[in-house]
């Protein structure tokens, strides 16, 4: 190979190790994800073995650092970084492009070393999609404990009237969920909730991406049963949220790899809105709590009296129905229910 050609190769070989490096430990002690820290240190390590293959010796003696045209070439805002997010994104993206230009300028090297790279550089890809990208585009989700489900009520006043006292009680995001509706009634609740909440915390509608996308709703949330991650998110649009509802956790990895937003985790314990047939309970959130690292709301039969067991599993996320909306205050309930989620948050 050329000098040139040994250069570039070089130059990327440094920046995608080292892009991948910086993203591994942003993984490791921000996120505090042992599964995505492995899979980086994998890929990082696959990439040296990899470029092994190019023989060090001859890449070293290439360089030619102290006459490098691009050395002197900065970009106005290349040191200038608002947080820790924004550091981990920038060496992802310095790690997609390199490992771009490693298969490119690699096809003069080999084909299996090309095909190697690009083989990766789809890992970066995926790995991109489990950092975070999702799930700190929405500060608001990073930031919410207290979520609550409601249903279409008799019409869109009724509606408007049960949610409006809670959402200053600390409600940080409300489902609309109603089977029940027609369409056209489902649209017309759906736009009261977006025009009431909007501004003032999160607006998620039940299984229908075609409803919350008509809506204007920050995302959708869908089941088991309903239409994939990959599909609803077609309809819904890249920058909307998508929560899904898992009962093992089997179902809550793939909800993960799948680019899942955000997991409703359940049932937890017996619900007077909802008939389950199966609980699999506080050692589901045992495992997820443990396991998981998106954000991930405790749902079914969670009242004031069962919040310390799930707290005690590890949850400090919950989703609510009846034991805001029946309560003889809902908005105290709503307010109740926060202050002992945050009493139990740990200070950062």
């Amino acid at each position: 190979m050329d000098i040139p050609s040994l250069r570039i190769l070089d130059a990327n070989a440094n920046r995608a190790t080292e892009g991948l490096r910086v993203v591994e430990e942003y993984v490791r002690f921000v996120l505090d994800d042992a599964a995505l820290a492995a899979r980086y240190k994998t890929l990082r390590h696959q990439l040296a073995a990899v470029l092994a293959t190019l023989a060090p010796s001859e890449l070293w003696q290439a360089r030619e650092t102290t006459r490098d045209v691009g050395t002197q070439i900065q970009a106005a805002d290349e040191y200038h970084r608002r947080d820790v997010w924004e550091v981990a994104l920038a060496n992802q993206r310095r790690a997609e492009q390199s490992l771009r230009s490693l298969e490119e300028f690699g096809k003069l090297h080999s084909v299996e070393f090309a095909q190697a790279i690009e083989t990766m550089r789809y890992e970066a890809y995926t790995l991109a999609r489990l950092l975070g990208g999702d799930i700190w585009r929405n500060e608001k989700l990073a930031a919410a404990k207290l979520y609550l489900l409601v249903d279409g009520q008799a019409s869109s006043d009724d509606l408007a009237a049960v949610v409006t006292p809670v959402l200053a009680a600390g409600v940080d995001i409300v489902q609309l969920r109603d089977k029940t509706l027609k369409d056209r009634e489902l649209l017309s609740r759906a736009r009261t909730l977006r025009a009431i909440t909007r501004g003032k915390c999160l607006f998620i509608v039940n299984d229908r991406p075609d409803i919350a996308a008509l809506a204007d709703a920050d995302g959708v949330h869908v089941g088991q049963d309903e239409l994939t991650v990959k599909d609803a998110r077609t309809i819904v649009g890249v920058h909307k949220l998508i929560g899904v509802s898992t009962h093992t956790l089997a179902q809550a990895e793939a909800a993960v790899n799948d680019g899942a937003d955000y997991l409703g985790c359940g049932p937890t314990f017996p619900s007077h809105t909802k008939q389950f047939t199966d609980f699999p309970g506080i050692d589901f959130l045992r495992e997820v709590a443990g396991k998981i690292h998106l954000p991930a709301f405790a749902i079914s039969g969670i009242t004031q009296q069962t919040l310390p067991e799930v707290l005690r599993a590890g949850f400090r996320r919950i989703a609510v129905s009846g034991a805001v909306l029946n309560a003889l205050d809902p908005a105290s309930a709503a307010s109740a229910l926060r202050a002992a989620l945050e009493a139990a948050t740990p200070s950062l």
